[in-house]
């Protein structure tokens, strides 16, 4: 937490309102339980002699209702605490903001525009530059979001009224008002249930990302105004067109790859309601724009453009003019815009009313009279009141509400996201094996070799005969049918609803030949988007790229598409697959290799980061993570994943989310304008053997006798993977292996158990190892540091995952392993491996300790691992009496059991500000 006055004071109130709660809503003793719990906890990690043996003295002497009391007490606190920490966020950054030297504020747009200019950016290059500029933040529903949507909202009520209590001059009356309010809110959030009873639907998942794209929405025309301003400070002697270069996307009802809720008919719901939602957003600004646009004929004229469209408005549309004839008809601006509302209104009840037909065989012919059909059309309409009011001397007019009108409606179309579809390559196969061999094209296509599959993909492409449903079964029928929501959605509304087709595990070209083939096959104008996830793949992308972007009737496709391809990185699955290091490494070298081979071919690139938001899945500040990547790769932009907890943590208030997509920005045109240069070839050979070392070590541990064992006993994995936080299962296929395990659950339980060993387990030995070989040494290791913003960032992400490692803690529960020759062993190699990559990360960064370089970061670690370390005590204690229990206690016990541990999760999720 920030070591702020202000912050210690609104925690410590926070904390002695939440112990009022807790002595009126529980008793006297247990507010009394809890305060001996947290006390013992922060002896212990001040070193008291006995602390710990009293804390699991205690925590073994309570019963199941007393646990869950302290363990309801510390989550709570670490929501609140949360909430202080980014208030505090916030008003710093509105400090830094205001106080700020003549010096451009840090990571800022208008410091990287200075730079630029400082580094002898021209005013034409820099135009390139923000031609090719685009940021698409992707929404995921992802399993990491712990909390319920009701703890948000109250959490969210909390922080207004804290806001309100920052005012100035506040009368005394409102100041109790305020006060009893939080007293409400926080004995609402007491009595309220903090685990959910139930999985989310994906619809409801759905509404969950519609809520934060609100925030996007609101922030977005700050970002333009930003880069205008800065634009034109900078260079002042030239007018730049600024391209809308935020753009949002999602795969929430989209993605299907191992959820068998998502289905072709919630798909056509999904596309319905991100639709309906997009028109709500701009109903919305359409009255905020007609109450400020008042301007009278009788005082200004307006444009001739303007009278004629609005007189044929009212021609075509006469059902408009109930809305229409109330206002003066010298209000020529406010009569437009009315008509403007009219046809969004009817473009909402289409998007209602159409969904049912998605699927059907033919396009839906459900339509609404005036209904906008794309956000170009909707734009064109408000370029007439734009051009009316820019020469008739309403300029400042036009730069107030409807000018963010027009950013917005260049930014979302008509569809608060663009929607993407995901499947997995071995779903795609089993579906290709029905279809040709109910065609009579071709029998045994799953037993063919990958020479003969892309053949027979090749012969039968463009194939136009028809199965009828009733001879599909039920994966063929499924995919058949979301093909045709994609066709028909296209034929109605256009392209801009319809983002990419991902495809999951892409090993082969015969992978993306066969979404190919059912592309052209039921004629859905989708852009394919190969995802490369596993360290073999990735070593093998350029090569499988190559294969792709020469095969004739791909490249016919790609040539509809502007040439440009799309192409994905998985860093969970890499990570899980090869460990850190060599997963960082692979995905550095397969980014610059793919660019290269698509630049030889003459495509351009654009990469789709799928970075989780925890540190062993590619997580970490975004904008460190930008500048670590190969310059060359952001010439057309990129995509990137907001998952989970992300999306609340950086979209729930949209301070935090103009300051996230603000430092996003600024990386994203710094790494793309700095001169273009390949690390040295020396480094890159180091890179290559520290990722052998590593992949080594850590190959030999998950593939150790026991390991599988450790891991099942040694975390929580079996109680995350029965967490209702999402609709999607933990496993792909419903297989007990770690292969078919998600990455989510897997760095979930690792982090819950305080190893957090996927984000550096295998660095300290590669490094130890290199360091006794190499000439240069540690030396070597310490120049690259300084020189190189990639290996910089793999090191700083690593030393934050260290430092949030707690190898006591994770000792305790490495006792919960039965097998005590295989649990030494293991245990053993992990805690040593531990000892060489602390002693590793300090001597490349000559930090005397973990994060000694980043104070507020390394004293909110230390501030919260007292608070955390009974949440991790208590569910040690009640993992064992589970593992005890089962098959000897009833299902009611079983099942409290149950309940106190899902709880200490979500409650060290909080604490640790992480989950998987």
């Amino acid at each position: 937490m920030y070591k702020s006055e202000k912050l210690d004071i609104e925690i410590r109130m926070l904390g002695r309102v939440l112990g009022d709660v807790i002595k009126e809503q529980s008793s006297l003793s247990l507010y009394d339980l809890e305060e001996e719990i947290r006390l013992t906890a922060r002896s212990r990690r001040m070193g008291e002699s006995g602390a710990e043996e009293r804390l699991l003295r205690r925590i073994g002497s309570m019963t199941t209702a007393e646990a869950g009391i302290v363990a309801r007490a510390f989550t709570i606190f670490f929501d609140l605490a949360n909430l202080a920490e980014d208030r505090q966020r916030v008003r710093v950054l509105r400090e830094r903001e205001r106080f700020h030297t003549p010096k451009a504020r840090s990571e800022s747009i208008e410091e990287v525009i200075l730079a630029l200019k400082e580094s002898g950016c021209s005013a034409d290059r820099l135009q390139q530059l923000l031609d090719s500029l685009l940021i698409d933040c992707v929404f995921t529903a992802h399993p990491t979001e712990a909390k319920r949507r009701s703890v948000r909202a109250k959490v969210r009520d909390l922080r207004e009224s804290l806001a309100a209590l920052d005012r100035e001059y506040l009368l005394p009356r409102e100041q109790e008002y305020l006060t009893t309010h939080i007293r409400m809110d926080l004995t609402s959030l007491w009595q309220t249930d903090l685990l959910r009873a139930r999985r989310p639907t994906v619809l409801e998942e759905v509404e969950v990302g519609i809520h934060f794209t609100s925030t996007f929405w609101t922030v977005v025309p700050f970002l333009y105004r930003d880069m205008r301003r800065a634009l034109q400070m900078c260079y002042p002697d030239r007018a730049f067109r600024v391209p809308p270069f935020l753009r949002l996307g999602s795969w929430i009802g989209g993605d299907r790859d191992g959820n068998p809720h998502v289905t072709a008919e919630v798909t056509a719901q999904t596309f319905a309601r991100l639709r309906q939602a997009a028109v709500q957003a701009h109903l919305g600004q359409c009255e905020r724009v007609f109450e400020s646009l008042s301007p009278s004929a009788r005082q200004e004229g307006v444009s001739e453009e303007l009278t004629h469209a609005l007189a044929a408005a009212l021609e075509r549309y006469p059902e408009a003019r109930s809305l229409i004839d109330p206002i003066s008809r010298y209000e020529a601006y406010r009569r437009f815009l009315k008509v403007i509302e009219w046809r969004l209104r009817a473009t909402g009840r289409e998007a209602e009313g159409s969904w049912k037909g998605f699927s059907s065989s033919e396009p839906s012919s459900f339509s609404e009279q005036g209904a906008y059909r794309s956000g170009s059309e909707l734009l064109a309409d408000l370029m007439v009141v734009a051009r009316s009011l820019e020469n008739h001397r309403g300029r400042r007019i036009l730069d107030g509400d409807l000018q963010d009108w027009l950013w917005q409606v260049e930014t979302f179309g008509l569809y608060v996201t663009q929607l993407d579809v995901r499947q997995e390559s071995a779903w795609n196969a089993r579906v290709m094996d029905e279809i040709l061999r109910k065609l009579g094209a071709a029998d045994g296509y799953l037993a063919m070799s990958e020479t003969e599959r892309c053949a027979v993909l090749t012969r039968t492409m463009g194939e136009r005969r028809r199965l009828p449903d009733e001879e599909l079964t039920g994966e063929t029928l499924e995919t058949v049918r979301l093909h045709r929501v994609i066709r028909n959605v296209h034929a109605l509304f256009g392209a801009e609803a319809l983002g990419g087709y991902i495809i999951s595990m892409t090993h082969s070209l015969s992978d993306v030949l066969a979404v190919l083939w059912l592309v052209s096959w039921e004629g859905a104008p989708l852009r394919i988007i190969p995802l490369f996830e596993t360290i073999d793949d990735l070593n093998r992308a350029s090569l499988m790229l190559r294969e792709i972007l020469t095969h004739p009737a791909y490249r016919e496709y790609l040539a509809a598409h502007d040439n440009i391809q799309t192409v994905m990185i998985g860093y969970s699955d890499s990570t899980k697959d090869g460990g850190y290091l060599a997963a960082n490494w692979s995905l550095y070298k397969a980014q610059g290799m793919l660019h290269r081979t698509a630049r030889e071919l003459g495509i351009k690139t654009i990469f789709f980061h799928g970075r989780g938001g925890s540190l062993g899945r590619g997580g970490g500040p975004a904008a460190r993570s930008i500048l670590s990547l190969p310059p060359e790769t952001l010439a057309s932009g990129l995509r990137m994943t907001e998952q989970g907890e992300v999306l609340a943590d950086r979209y729930d208030d949209p301070q935090v989310a103009y300051r996230h997509l603000e430092q996003v920005a600024w990386a994203t045109l710094m790494a793309a304008g700095r001169p273009l240069s390949s690390p040295r070839e020396s480094w890159q050979g180091i890179m290559d053997r520290l990722s052998e070392r590593s992949l080594a070590a850590y190959r030999e541990l998950v593939e150790a006798p026991g390991f599988l064992a450790y891991f099942g006993q040694a975390t929580p994995i079996e109680e995350i993977e029965s967490l209702p936080i999402a609709s999607r299962p933990a496993r792909r296929h419903g297989e007990r292996r770690l292969a078919d395990l998600r990455a989510i659950p897997w760095v979930f339980a690792w982090t819950q158990s305080r190893h957090l060993l996927p984000a550096w387990y295998g660095v300290g030995g590669a490094f130890e190892e290199l360091a006794g070989e190499s000439e240069n040494g540690w030396d070597g290791f310490k120049a690259m540091y300084r020189e190189w913003a990639f290996f910089r960032a793999t090191i700083d992400n690593a030393v934050l995952a260290l430092a949030k490692t707690d190898i006591n803690i994770a000792r305790h529960y490495a006792s919960l392993v039965e097998d005590a020759e295989g649990r030494a062993r293991i245990w053993q190699t992990i805690a040593g491996e531990y000892e060489r990559s602390c002693r590793a990360v300090l001597t490349v960064t000559g930090q005397p300790e973990l994060l000694a370089d980043v104070p507020w970061l390394q004293r909110s670690i230390q501030v919260r691992n007292p608070n955390t370390d009974p949440l991790n005590f208590i569910q040690i204690e009640w993992l064992k009496r589970l593992r005890a229990a089962e098959g000897r206690a009833d299902e009611r016990e079983i099942e409290e059991y149950h309940d106190l541990l899902r709880l200490t999760i979500q409650g060290l999720a909080a604490g640790m500000r992480t989950t998987g």
